[in-house]
């Protein structure tokens, strides 16, 4: 069975530009991984049930719908670091993803719906250790 994959098409004056959306996917990943206060993407758990069956997911915690309107919908589902408020980070993922898949693909995203699925706390610092010296041979 074939894997069914959407893809936004516009035909200009030098042929046709096809954009998967996978491509839109990866590009609202990285604009929401890069954001102050992620702590990274996550998955349900269906969907890594279809990555244990051997279908990819490139763009794990993300989920998109191209609409025949050059518009497309995001869902993006993220952990916030501890110490950060929830409600700022996601407004921020909001605009990076809007901002980054208008800048490259042309496309506009409507609607980007965010999913925080958790909270991480970052480990404590490993205390720096000062080596002992050890008296040399000879003396």
């Amino acid at each position: 069975m074939s894997d069914h994959k959407d893809y936004w098409t516009t035909a200009g004056d030098q042929g046709t530009i096809k954009i998967s959306e996978d491509v839109v996917a990866s590009i609202a990943a990285i604009a929401a991984s890069e954001t102050e206060g992620v702590s990274g993407l996550y998955s349900s758990f269906t969907d890594d049930i279809a990555t244990f069956l051997g279908k990819k997911n490139l763009a794990k915690g993300v989920k998109v719908q191209l609409h025949p309107d050059d518009t497309v919908e995001i869902d993006i589902c993220f952990l916030a670091q501890f110490g950060y408020n929830i409600c700022s980070i996601a407004k921020k993922v909001q605009e990076a993803v809007h901002s980054s898949i208008e800048a490259m693909t042309g496309l506009n995203a409507t609607c980007i719906n965010i999913h925080v699925g958790g909270v991480t706390f970052a480990l404590p610092e490993e205390q720096s250790v000062v080596p002992v010296s050890t008296p040399e041979e000879g003396e």
